[in-house]
This record gives structure tokens, sequence and C-alpha cells, in this order.
């Protein structure tokens, strides 16, 4: 994402979130497979979407299943992670409707906020020239920022230090145990999972979370007075 359009972004937060660009297609994959071979990511298979009596259901059977072929197909998925290219190649192969899961606390974790303050911390650090790593949009309009492991573990120290009570922020982190879907895995009729900000060369070298926790924060608590520190 450009600089400009990052600019654009933030003048018109007040509207709502922007519109995601639609981005050229590629199959679940091939994208599983670059992920793995290009990123070195582990990655696993999650659940997938059926046709059952004229619906889309997700695989696992729930009918009111919260995130619809997104989400573990097992129980033991954490220890079926791979970083094989091959591997992964040969999962897809045999479901190709299954989403991808990207695990957290290994090669790295994850900040979430909404998308509205998202945008806004974008914004805010790309005029603060602060090096970002791949950015993810979810249908559920929300935003995941990658970070480096064990950054999950800072976020809620580092944002009191800031003057921040962390129960009053909507920024959820995601380390070790966690997960969470890569482009371009679709949630139900809710759309696909997107990137903001692609994987590219360029942001192979990812933040401390310590980096974007306060333009994160500040984006979430925007409206509300910082707390006294607990």
């Amino acid at each position: 994402m450009s600089r400009g359009v990052v600019l654009n972004v933030e003048e018109t937060i007040g509207v709502g979130a922007p519109h995601i660009p639609q981005q050229r297609g590629e199959r679940v994959l091939d994208a599983a497979v670059r992920y793995a071979e290009d990123r070195h990511w582990d990655v696993i298979p999650g659940t997938w979407l059926e046709a059952v009596e004229g619906r889309e259901r997700c695989s696992c059977g729930e009918y009111e299943c919260p995130a619809p072929g997104a989400h573990p197909s097992r129980p033991d998925w954490a220890s079926q992670a791979t970083g094989s290219a091959s591997t992964a190649r040969r999962m897809w192969t045999k479901q190709p409707r299954a989403s991808i899961l990207l695990p957290t606390g290994r090669t790295f974790d994850a900040l979430e906020v909404s998308e509205s303050a998202g945008f806004l911390a974008l914004a805010r650090m790309e005029r603060m020239e602060i090096q970002l790593g791949p950015v993810t949009c979810t249908p559920f309009r929300r935003m995941l920022f990658f970070v480096l492991p064990g950054g999950s573990l800072k976020v809620a120290d580092h944002a009191r230090r800031l003057g921040w009570s962390p129960a009053t922020l909507d920024l959820v982190a995601h380390g070790e145990g966690g997960y969470v879907v890569a482009p371009p895995s679709r949630i139900g009729n809710r759309g696909r999972v997107q990137w903001a900000r692609q994987p590219t060369p360029a942001n192979r070298w990812l933040p401390d979370a310590e980096e974007l926790v306060s333009a994160l924060a500040y984006a979430c608590g925007r409206g509300t007075a910082p707390a006294s520190c607990r």
C-alpha cells in the first residue's frame, strides 16, 4: 500500500473503513505452498465450505459455526502444521478447498484490532516511518499486524506504560497456541481474508510488537482518555 493511499485512508476514516481493492486471484493451494516456501511459515489446512441442502456450510458439521470454513479441523492441528512446501502441496491437493491457517508464536505473532482502528494506525505508522510486516484484513472487519514471535506477551505491559488500560482497548494479541487465517481463505458468505500489506522481500523482517503498540493503542482508544496505569 502506497504512502498516498494510507494518508487518504485516514482522511476518510470518519465515514467508515475504506474499500480493500480486489486482489489478484490465487488458488489456496498455491498460496499455502508459497507461504511455506517463500516465508518459511508453518501452514495447516483448516475446515472448508460444503454445499448442504442448497447452502454452504462448514465441513465441521456445526450448523451455527462462527467461522465457517476457517478454523482447525482437528484437535491436534498444531502438531500437524508444516513448514515444508512439498508437504503443504500434498495436504491441499488432498483437500483443495481447505482454508489456510498460520500458527502464531512460531515465526510471528499477530496483533488484532478493528478495521477502522487498523487503518488509522497504518496512517500514523506510515508518517512515523515505522517498518511494518504483513497485515491482513478479515471479512469480520478486523485487521491483524504480523510482529516478531513473543511480541504478544509484551503488549499489555507496554500499553500500561503508555497510560492505557489494556482492558479498555480492543487490541487482541495472538501468540503461542493460536493461529490466524491467511489469504485467500474464505469465511462463510462473508468473503475472503485479504492482504492490506502483502508479504514482500521488503517486509520479511518483522517489527517488534512494542514498535506498533503506541499507534495501535491510540487508534483503538481514540475518543477515550488514557486510563491510569494498573
